[in-house]
């Protein structure tokens, strides 16, 4: 199996989840995603607890220039960690699928935000 399949693989997943559970049961399930890939005395991922936590995640085929990768990648400060806002970033960069999708829950939350601000604005 390449790369390429797992990480197709991957994208069809996350999507799936985020339907099912909507915006915020899938930021849940990142977060959760995050606890068990975490150094759980430094309270973020690092390259060895990647290594050590793959498994829990169905990760445990990935290489390890994958797994290095796949730090550089979700890095965005090049602390050589991740947060957990790197990793939800990660997760979400990872899936061009769910990147489309956002766009749409976005401008949903936005209009149901502005909906109520009018509302407000109306009993003046």
């Amino acid at each position: 199996m390449s790369t390429n399949d797992k990480s197709n693989g991957f994208e069809d997943l996350l999507p799936v989840i985020a339907n099912k559970l909507g915006g915020e049961g899938l930021i849940k399930e990142l977060c959760n995603g995050f606890q068990l890939l975490m150094d759980k005395d430094k309270g973020v991922i690092t390259l060895d607890s990647l290594r050590r936590n793959a498994a829990l995640l169905g990760l445990q085929d990935l290489k390890e220039d994958e797994l290095v990768s796949m730090m550089k990648e979700g890095d965005l400060d090049n602390d050589g960690i991740l947060t957990q806002m790197e990793f939800c970033v990660l997760m979400f960069r990872l899936s061009p699928e769910l990147m489309e999708e956002s766009w749409f829950w976005l401008e949903e939350a936005l209009n149901h935000e502005l909906g109520n601000n009018s509302n407000n604005f109306s009993s003046f």
